[in-house]
């Protein structure tokens, strides 16, 4: 076994090690849902920008970096200005309304505001969808393998999916936490030498701007005519309400460490947002023809980066594949056994009833999504989906909930129908409003308001 090998072996058996030694501490629901609500703002920035950085914000960004070129940048840039909202305004509400009345989920805050119906609606809309943003973090995960091992995909999205699956139903987001902590570390001392040095190997900026085949607007931070706006309409309002995300929060141990740890993050994610850009940039230059842009960041780093280097920055890649997966995984575990089987199934189920069926809802999740992770075809073309419904069918009624006690059952149900339709005929169907600069998203999250108001206005503003 090559050098490269081993070390990502050792680094995995590390995350395993940490994620079942702290998964020991579990004691109850709120352990493994919300980890005891007793995360100090330094565990809260880790467990989130560990989840931020995921196969997207890695191997997604770089394939479009390796596209598009700078433009790049609005994809982790984006999410960085969500959760800079997330942080000053909806991020402590939510804390706060959490605390105060024994929130585990976010279709506990669902049902406080609007209803039951719509706790089920959510609860089953997160599950189906999480399910694609989960492929999306095993298929970046198997495109470090197929490189580094030459494994096929299957190969590489099962290996991931069962390390992560390990130590998510060790401990739930307690150990998650810890183990996001270590992850963290690697990723950030791994792509910010990558960056250096991938910059050193193609000859400087210029390089980028003289390289043959590259489009015009390769340099530039906004990229091709309305990618930015694209970018910004796709991700900033999904970061906002990710389950994934609000229940992250909910382990904090105060409002001051929501604020602080989920802030820093937000700064964290827009310095980190160069960084996959150059290097897909820098693959463009180096690997010109690569038949599957999935694999630009991972052949940089082997082929092209010294040794160390590269190494140190493959791990971290697979670190941030893993890091996302276990956020997916507790939103698809939470989602099914506290939101749907608890609510609508055995309400009497005691903790351990609830433990085991969140438990084994991670495995059959994990399973399922390395089923999705092999007919998918891109890490980008998966998170779109799953950032595409969810801007389109929770933004409106979580924002309406923190800002108005007016609209119940009826217009959330409303929007959330409106917005997924709408968003469904604007990304699947060919609309001459679209290709004339609406993303799908936007065109989602619009008819999601529309529809919230008139539904408001019929019914009297009740």
């Amino acid at each position: 076994m090559t050098v490269q090998i081993w070390l990502l072996v050792a680094f995995v058996a590390l995350q395993l090690g940490v994620g079942l030694f702290i998964g020991r501490r579990v004691r109850g629901a709120a352990d493994f849902f919300v980890a005891g609500r007793r995360l100090p703002a330094t565990l809260v920035f880790a467990s989130f920008l560990a989840a931020n950085i995921g196969a997207g914000s890695t191997v997604g960004a770089a394939s479009i970096g390796y596209q598009i070129g700078l433009g790049a940048w609005w994809w982790n840039a984006s999410a960085g200005i969500g959760s800079l909202v997330l942080a000053a305004w909806a991020g402590p509400r939510l804390w706060q309304l959490a605390y105060d009345r024994g929130f585990l989920t976010v279709g506990d805050f669902f049902e406080w505001r609007y209803g039951r119906g719509v706790r089920g609606a959510a609860g089953l809309l997160v599950w189906f969808v999480s399910l694609a943003i989960l492929a999306g973090q095993l298929v970046g995960a198997s495109s470090i393998l197929q490189v580094v091992l030459g494994w096929p995909r299957w190969a590489g999205a099962l290996a991931g999916g069962l390390v992560a699956v390990v130590y998510f139903v060790a401990g739930g987001l307690l150990s998650s936490a810890w183990v996001n902590l270590v992850q963290l570390s690697v990723k950030l001392v791994g792509f910010s030498l990558a960056t250096v040095f991938a910059l050193a190997l193609v000859g400087g900026w210029d390089a980028f701007a003289t390289a043959p085949g590259v489009p015009a607007t390769f340099t530039t931070f906004t990229g091709p005519s309305g990618h930015w706006f694209s970018q910004l309409m796709l991700l900033a309002p999904a970061f906002v309400v990710s389950p994934g995300l609000v229940q992250k929060a909910y382990g904090a141990d105060s409002q001051r460490a929501v604020r602080i740890g989920v802030m820093v993050n937000a700064v964290g994610l827009l310095l980190f947002a160069i960084c996959p850009a150059v290097l897909g940039m820098a693959a463009r230059v180096m690997h010109p023809n690569l038949t599957d842009v999935n694999l630009a960041l991972p052949t940089l780093l082997a082929v092209d980066l010294p040794p160390v280097i590269g190494t140190l920055t493959l791990a971290a890649v697979l670190a941030a594949e893993i890091s996302s997966a276990d956020a997916v995984l507790l939103m698809l575990s939470t989602s099914l056994s506290q939101d749907l089987y608890r609510r609508f199934v055995a309400p009497q189920a005691d903790d351990d009833r609830v433990l085991f069926v969140a438990r084994l809802a991670a495995v059959v999740a994990g399973v399922t999504g390395v089923g999705l992770a092999v007919v998918i075809p891109t890490v980008v073309d998966a998170l779109k989906i799953f950032y595409g419904v969810i801007t389109a069918t929770l933004f409106v009624p979580m924002v309406a909930a923190l800002l108005t006690r007016r609209g119940g059952q009826v217009e959330c149900l409303a929007a959330m129908a409106a917005g997924l339709s709408a968003w469904m005929a604007a990304a699947f169907g060919p609309f001459p409003w679209i290709a004339a600069g609406l993303p799908a998203s936007a065109f989602g999250l619009l008819a999601s308001a529309a529809a919230f108001g008139v539904a408001l206005l019929a019914r009297g503003g009740r």
